[in-house]
């Protein structure tokens, strides 16, 4: 987690309440810096504690700016305002078929799961067994079992739900991999951090029949993706 400065572990003191109103102060301040805009994300946000999907030593930090470690290989749950970051560009909404290369925490899944609704899908991905494991406990704990959870290589996705109507990746890679282009519906969006000479972007692709089209939104700074196409065999 180069570039950032991750809070030290202590026993978590914080009470509900005080969790509560830290979760509403966030909203509000990620409305004012110009993140949060969509109703329907807000309200999923709102939603979902995310204290409940952090590690307890870090438990206390869940509404401050700073992604935190997670169990597993280089694994961590991003800054709150990550969330938006990636969900408002993509346009997720109500009945979406949603693929997430990254599951982390569950955090993520949770607020999409919110989002697309019953009528929508959520399948999430994680390489790494130990990641998975902890999200998939957190996700059972808060009631989200109707998720479709997948363990193995994100950046091959899972063609068993495809066509998708938006993707997320949440880990630096070299490129946009292939296989995920291909598994996104006419139309629909995909958004990723992308190593461009050494710096990452944030890019947010959109499929026209043969033709892509893609944007920079903003530099980020995230974990490297894992597996086939992974940034230098990561």
């Amino acid at each position: 987690m180069q570039g950032w400065t991750i809070p030290l572990p202590r026993s978590p003191v914080k009470l509900r309440d005080e969790f509560e109103k830290e979760r509403a102060d966030k909203l509000r301040e990620l409305t004012d810096w110009g993140y949060l805009v969509s109703d329907r994300i807000r309200q999923a946000m709102q939603k979902v504690p995310r204290e409940n999907f952090i590690p307890s030593l870090f438990r206390d930090y869940a509404y401050t700016e700073v992604p935190l470690p997670l169990p597993g290989k280089m694994a961590t749950i991003s800054c709150p305002h990550s969330y938006p970051l990636f969900y408002e560009p993509l346009g997720l909404d109500r009945g979406h078929r949603f693929l997430e290369v990254g599951l982390g925490s569950g955090y993520g899944t949770a607020i999409a799961r919110e989002i697309v609704g019953s009528e929508g899908l959520v399948v999430s991905i994680d390489i790494d067994p130990v990641t998975f494991e902890f999200a998939r406990e957190n996700l059972e704990v808060a009631g989200y079992d109707d998720t479709v959870l997948v363990l193995g290589d994100g950046g091959i996705g899972y063609p068993e739900f495809s066509p998708y109507d938006r993707i997320c990746v949440t880990a630096a890679c070299s490129g946009i991999p292939r296989p995920l282009i291909e598994q996104l519906c006419t139309g629909g969006r995909l958004i990723a951090p992308v190593v461009e000479q050494g710096t990452q972007n944030l890019v947010l692709l959109e499929k026209r029949g043969k033709q892509i089209r893609s944007k920079v939104i903003c530099e980020v700074l995230y974990v490297p993706l894992r597996g086939e196409y992974g940034v230098d065999g990561v």
